[in-house]
């Protein structure tokens, strides 16, 4: 059965760098046989947690909104892409609204003892980020929140591609470079024999 490889873009600039290299991801992905979708995260309306902690009770969060038709859609993956660029030394704001609502998650797992799948699954993830800037750390403060949401969502990160100096729109496309290693590293994660790396991959170009 084909793996099912679900691209989130949580870029707010449709069409911009971290999302191209997305969709290149999602496109090897697909040409390693993977069903794959892609979420553009600005599409849906999220909240942000208000650490209300009704989730202590049942692991289930309370506010309604479009996060559980998304939260749906990342426990049904094998496999995770998630793409950011850097903002501030941080993940956008969407990004970070999605992942702190995963509160409800973490309560399930280390409050309520329970966990999302039994038997465990082979759950594996990939971060794409972007940023302007010529710093190399800027990319530690992207990596750290989305590998502690792929923790709670029981996915194993297998690397991450960050590209630096990259700010104009569609600049992306000058690198192509870039756009071939994207494209590789959504194949492997499409692959259903590929051993899990022993620690997570990490490609930086500079």
């Amino acid at each position: 059965m084909a793996l099912k490889v679900l691209g989130i873009s949580t870029s707010p600039r449709r069409g911009g760098n971290s999302d191209l290299l997305l969709r290149e991801a999602l496109s090897g992905a697909e040409q390693a046989r993977a069903t794959v979708e892609y979420l553009r995260l600005c599409d849906y309306r999220i909240e942000g947690c208000r650490a209300c902690y009704d989730c202590s009770a049942t692991g289930d969060c309370s506010t309604r909104d479009d996060y559980q038709t998304i939260l749906g859609k990342m426990l049904e993956a094998d496999r995770l892409i998630f793409a950011a660029p850097v903002f501030f030394m941080a993940v956008p704001a969407q990004a970070k609204l999605l992942i702190d609502r995963g509160q409800c998650l973490w309560v399930r797992q280390t409050v309520l003892h329970k966990p999302l799948f039994e038997p465990k699954r082979d759950r594996r993830g990939l971060i794409i980020a972007v940023g302007g800037s010529r710093g190399k750390k800027q990319f530690d403060c992207v990596r750290q929140p989305i590998q502690s949401c792929f923790e709670y969502m029981e996915v194993d990160c297998v690397g991450s591609l960050c590209v630096n100096q990259v700010d104009d729109k569609g600049a992306i496309l000058k690198r192509p470079d870039a756009l071939q290693e994207a494209n590789r590293l959504g194949r492997m994660l499409a692959d259903a024999d590929a051993r899990l790396p022993s620690r997570p991959i990490r490609i930086e170009m500079f």
